[in-house]
């Protein structure tokens, strides 16, 4: 996903919120101070001076002053992890947001002017591949495409036409139906498997033979332009240059999306696959 430099800076908002972990804390309340960087493209608003196209900064202060006053949380982390969410859910032309928190006067038992958290946190571009062969395949399908849109971290931005598909390997089994998802999505790709993993306990897939019939099955293909390799998850997905299934709806979604390992789009792999 193409990085945005264009930013909108806001300082040191103060709000009085009960957030630590001390229980006194949580009732008696105390200063923080609150700022956050925006990433969004400001530059159409700035020619043709339209605050429609850009993000209204005022309305991001109350939506950051609304959230610190009416939760509590232990840590100051969880309260920036919050509020990144919600300013990002809120406001779907930022690409990041870089929040801080500040805490003036953190009892810590020292003198001390200001404890701050700060992080920054934004919107992935991930792919994903969908396939069902028991029970009614269309339905399993469709109840993980609304549970991924469930996500509050997710957006899910194209969904392609369910394919039939003759099922892949030794096993004996029916065929499938399969789909290609585009997924704008804030969680990492360890989180992102986690509810794939969830999902597909939902919807009751078990997991006993290898490449055997499920109810449902769910790949990340792609996650922005990441190569990754590790026990539970490899980047691209290693099969999907050789599947198909796979290619077929990825270029009715995204012909052009590149392969970040080899430079091919999806419509070149899966000519080169046919050819083969």
């Amino acid at each position: 996903m193409e990085r945005i430099s264009d930013q909108i800076s806001i300082e040191g908002l103060e709000v009085f919120a009960r957030h630590g972990v001390m229980k006194e804390e949580n009732v008696l309340g105390q200063k923080f101070l609150l700022s956050a960087r925006l990433y969004c493209d400001v530059r159409k608003a700035g020619q043709k001076d339209d605050l429609e196209a850009s993000v209204d900064y005022s309305q991001v202060c109350w939506l950051i002053k609304k959230e610190a006053e009416e939760n509590t949380f232990r840590l100051i982390e969880s309260l920036a992890e919050h509020l990144a969410e919600k300013i990002l859910s809120a406001f779907p032309a930022l690409e990041r947001v870089d929040i801080r928190v500040e805490k003036p006067w953190a009892p810590v038992g020292l003198p001390l002017k200001n404890v701050a958290v700060e992080i920054s946190r934004g919107w992935h571009q991930a792919y994903l591949s969908l396939g069902s062969n028991l029970g009614d395949r269309k339905e399993n399908l469709d109840c993980a495409v609304e549970l991924l849109r469930a996500e509050e971290k997710n957006c899910v931005e194209r969904v392609s036409g369910y394919i039939e598909t003759k099922p892949v390997g030794p096993v004996e089994q029916g065929d499938f139906l399969n789909a290609a998802l585009a997924l704008r999505t804030q969680q990492t790709p360890q989180e992102l498997l986690e509810q794939i993993g969830q999902i597909e306990k939902r919807l009751k897939r078990v997991r006993t033979v290898h490449w055997g019939p499920r109810t449902i099955d769910i790949d990340i293909l792609l996650y922005d332009d990441l190569i990754l390799h590790t026990q539970e998850l490899t980047i691209p997905h290693r099969e999907m240059a050789r599947r198909a299934f796979v290619l077929e709806p990825m270029c009715e979604i995204a012909p052009y999306q590149t392969h970040p390992a080899n430079g091919r789009t999806m419509e070149e792999l899966l000519r080169e696959l046919r050819q083969a």
